[in-house]
């Protein structure tokens, strides 16, 4: 735990002061109509096609799945204490570009050890946070020279991680049940184009040809919820590693062992390729000889 260097009391992040309730009282045998599960969403990257940033050619969609009880229990609790240690109070929002440009909120972080320091932590608090990560990275410059309509690359990369997404939930026994999945609030054009294709692709339309029981929720960055901020957070780290892979990349090994994984729990860290990550569009094979794809 950190020192106290004359700031008043630090919070432990995953302590809880009082006994918390294990179980809310039922109404008789009411039929379930929520998962135990919800999903928050961010992405990284510019999914235009008609402007690719050749400092990052990439568009990353994440989505974070957390067990409702443990986001309500222990996450939600442990970023909360980590603002009112570093703010003083909670309404800040934690953006993944104002840290690494260490600006408004996060100016004092450009004193290297105030910053380390604060690192340390919010990387604790991704770490201990158990929830699981579904990520697509579509490469704009790849998918822009494919032949054809390519379509717009969220959309693309929401039908991937919706199809990921069910697939994890029917693992959990969660299927029949409907699960909120929690999006930024965005342009009016953008906000009713993502809604028409959410629902486009829940209809039994996406790639799979399946109804999906999800159901979608625009939330204003104001509100400032956890579960989006964690989300904006992992979104970046993952097409970070994807352009550098031999670069070190301490946030994307944290949040390996977090993907969506073949195989169970006992993968975690290693199955993930394909499941869990994908990339769009796919790497084709190559015959011996033939030079690598740019």
């Amino acid at each position: 735990m950190m020192k106290s260097k004359g700031r008043g009391s630090q919070y432990s992040l995953f302590e809880s002061a009082e006994p918390i309730v294990q179980e809310l009282p039922c109404e008789g045998d009411r039929k379930r109509t929520f998962s135990d599960y919800v999903v928050y969403v961010d992405e990284s990257g510019d999914h235009s096609l008609a402007s690719i940033d050749p400092g990052y050619l990439l568009f990353v969609l994440a989505l974070c799945v957390f067990h409702k009880r443990h986001y309500s229990e222990q996450v939600i609790p442990a970023v909360e204490k980590l603002k009112f240690n570093y703010f003083g109070h909670d309404s800040v929002v934690l953006h993944e570009t104002d840290i690494r440009k260490q600006r408004d909120d996060f100016a004092f972080l450009s004193h290297r050890p105030k910053r380390d320091e604060f690192m340390d932590w919010l990387t604790k608090v991704v770490k201990q946070s158990k929830f699981i990560l579904v990520a697509c990275v579509v490469d704009k410059a790849r998918l822009s020279r494919q032949d054809g309509d390519v379509g717009n690359p969220y959309h693309v990369a929401l039908d991937i991680c919706l199809q990921r997404l069910h697939d994890l939930l029917s693992e959990k026994s969660q299927q029949q049940l409907q699960t909120h999945v929690i999006v930024e609030c965005r342009g009016k054009k953008e906000y009713r184009e993502l809604e028409l294709e959410f629902r486009r692709i829940c209809g039994g339309e996406g790639s799979q040809r399946r109804q999906l029981p999800f159901q979608i929720v625009f939330a204003d960055k104001k509100t400032n919820l956890t579960g989006l901020q964690l989300a904006d957070l992992v979104a970046r780290p993952v097409g970070v590693n994807y352009l550098r892979p031999q670069q070190p990349n301490q946030a994307f090994d944290v949040l390996k062992d977090k993907f969506y994984c073949g195989g169970g729990r006992r993968m975690a860290g290693r199955g993930y390729e394909n499941v869990g990550l994908v990339i769009c569009p796919p790497h084709k094979a190559k015959s011996p000889g033939e030079p690598t794809e740019a």
